[in-house]
Parts: C-alpha cells; structure tokens; sequence
C-alpha cells in the first residue's frame, strides 16, 4: 500500500503548481474506480470518506473497503476525512488511520471555530497527518450539509490570516464563489480574492464544490493557488449515469457486476479526466 500524509501530498502540490483530487467514495466500486485511475494515471491522490456515506456505511467500515482495495496501489494515496463537524468523529478518524482530517467549524462563531480547529490540528501534527479547516461558507448541499446560495460569502483575507495564524492548519478551505452540487449558471470564481489569500497566508488552498466548475476556470484557480480541488457529484453523476446506460441497453441483466462494473468504467474516466485537469497526472514519481 501507498498511502502518504495528506499534508505531504498538498504541500508538493501547492510548490509545483498542481492540484491534488480529492474524489469521493461511497461503496466498493466507487473506491475501485477512483484507486484505478489513480493508479493508471500515476497520479497522487486523495480518497474523500464524506458525511453521508460514513452516516450509511461507518467510518471504520469505509476505511477498510479503502484499505481491502489499496493491496496493488502504487500511486500515493490519503485517506481524508470530509466536512466533519464533529470533534469526537474527527478524532475517530485520527485513531483508525486517516492520512488528513477536515474540521469544518465554518457554521460556528469564528472563535469556537479557531479553537477546535486548533486542537485538531495539533492532534494532526502529532500523528504527522494533515489538517484542513474551513472559512466562508460554501453554498449548496453535500451530505446532507447545506447552506443556501444566499448565505454562502466570499472569504476575506483578514479573516483567512487570522484563522491560519490561529490554528496552524495545513490547507485551508475556502469560499471563492463554488458550491456543491451541479450549479445552476455557470460561476463565476473570485480569482483575485484566491490570489490575494496565497500571498498573505502563504499556505496551500482547497477548493470545494468542484464539480460542474468550467475547467478554464479551475485550471486558473490552481496557477492562482488552490492545491487541492474536491469532486464528489460529478463522480456521483457519471457512476448513476453509467449504470442507467448498461440497464437501457440490458433490462434483463441482473447481475450485479454487469451492472456495477459499467458504472465503475465511466467513473474511473471521470477521475481520470480530472486528474489530467488538475495537472497531477504521472505526479507520483515526485514521492
């Protein structure tokens, strides 16, 4: 198995000038095709295990399918833990081995937020893992977390200065004008404000709601500084999407690896795709 510090996987990326992807699982063929294209494209990752599916599935349970499916993986590979907002969870996550833990304190006051995220951090540190926190508000829903379109701001860099200087972090997340989920209209990211934020704060920044994001668009972002960039409903989007073509095409196939393993192909492409966006392709050779 090739698994590596999250903060290992972002720093390098953040000093050469790409992006780690940070793709989403949600069952056993999820987690294949994500790792395979990883694997084939000689790319560093990171494997998000997100509210929804540790609601679901279990956190412990996730981290062994990951694990199970790691044997034959070459590429170097995090395990991180998405928008937990849940300080005993997050330290869950740690005791099991997580490679980079996510506390999202975004929807406390500003200061309970600087607390808690400093103690996960602090605890990242000791283990020699990676710690995210987040800022802004990031609209749209992802497992089951929304935040209307309305409410989600822009980060300001003040409050990004002041949040790295009291936490400590590894990379931080965001708000640029993303949301999850599909969007609407095309949005339109605040390119200035990313730029503004990596030169004051000089550390890695991550991009949420990258999916449906136009991909000048991202490639402009990662040049401006966002080192690592989540996908989940694209992923979501193309595995659905693959299943209903292979049962369009086979109604009366009810074998589940048919089915599955189709779904599986047209996920692996996606990620693979992104992977080429995001400029990390054949990046696993620089660890």
């Amino acid at each position: 198995m090739a698994y590596i510090s999250g903060t290992k996987l972002i720093e390098r990326a953040w000093k050469d000038g790409y992006a780690i992807g940070a793709f989403s699982v949600h069952n056993a063929e999820t987690t294949r095709a994500i790792l395979k294209a990883a694997e084939e494209e000689q790319a560093p990752i990171m494997v998000m295990i997100g509210q929804k599916v540790i609601n679901t599935m279990g956190l412990d349970e996730m981290k062994a399918i990951v694990d199970a499916f790691m044997t034959n993986i070459t590429a170097p590979v995090a395990i991180h833990l998405d928008h937990s907002r849940q300080f005993p969870q997050t330290m869950a996550a740690a005791r099991v081995g997580f490679h980079s833990l996510m506390f999202d304190g975004s929807g406390l006051e500003f200061d309970e937020n600087c607390r808690i995220t400093k103690i996960v951090t602090e605890v990242a540190h000791a283990l020699n893992i990676g710690c995210e926190g987040e800022i802004g508000k990031i609209g749209g829903v992802e497992d089951d977390i929304a935040v209307d379109e309305a409410d989600a701001m822009i980060t300001t860099v003040a409050e990004a200065q002041e949040f790295v200087d009291r936490t400590n972090l590894d990379y931080l997340a965001i708000s640029i004008g993303t949301a999850h989920g599909m969007y609407k209209a095309e949005p339109k990211l605040a390119f200035d404000r990313i730029r503004e934020i990596k030169e004051i704060v000089q550390k890695p920044l991550v991009m949420h709601g990258g999916s449906g994001v136009p991909d000048e668009q991202v490639e402009r972002a990662i040049k401006l500084g966002i080192a690592k960039v989540n996908v989940d409903t694209e992923l979501r989007q193309a595995f659905t999407y693959g299943a209903q073509a292979y049962w369009k095409e086979s109604p009366e196939d009810f074998v589940l690896a048919d089915s599955l393993g189709a779904a599986e192909t047209i996920m692996k492409e996606k990620v693979k795709e992104k992977i080429r966006l995001f400029g990390s392709s054949g990046k696993a050779s620089d660890f």
